[in-house]
């Protein structure tokens, strides 16, 4: 039997795999999510200089009173949305997709789906 532990261990050596090869620079920073059982959260992230450059997630007062779940399909998408927004008022336009570990199913690419009809590229 797999438990939750055993799903999460395994998720974090998959992250660890895909992070040596994904590395977001200045031209073409990181959309790195994280998804937890009630909450979604997502972070556009410059590697080379270390540095946030757009952040959501469902704890955000604005969305908390939208949604009322935040770890739904709904809640995802609209964190999607609103990090797209977030990154082109930045400036960027181009990311690079980083999962997590996560499948690429569900709420995962709810959010993915969104940013993209948002107007991020990746």
């Amino acid at each position: 039997m797999i438990t939750k532990g055993d799903k999460n261990k395994a998720r974090l050596k998959r992250h660890l795999r895909v992070r040596k090869k994904i590395e977001g620079t200045s031209a073409r920073p990181r959309l790195n999510i994280y998804r937890s059982s009630k909450h979604m959260y997502a972070q556009i992230i410059d590697d080379t200089n270390g540095v946030t450059l757009a952040a959501a997630s469902t704890l955000d007062k604005e969305v908390a009173e939208k949604i009322g779940n935040g770890g739904n399909v709904e809640a995802a998408r609209t964190i999607g949305e609103l990090i797209a927004n977030r990154a082109k008022a930045t400036g960027v336009v181009k990311v690079v997709f980083d999962r997590s570990g996560y499948l690429y199913h569900g709420r995962v690419q709810a959010l993915a789906d969104a940013a993209r009809e948002a107007g991020l590229e990746f």
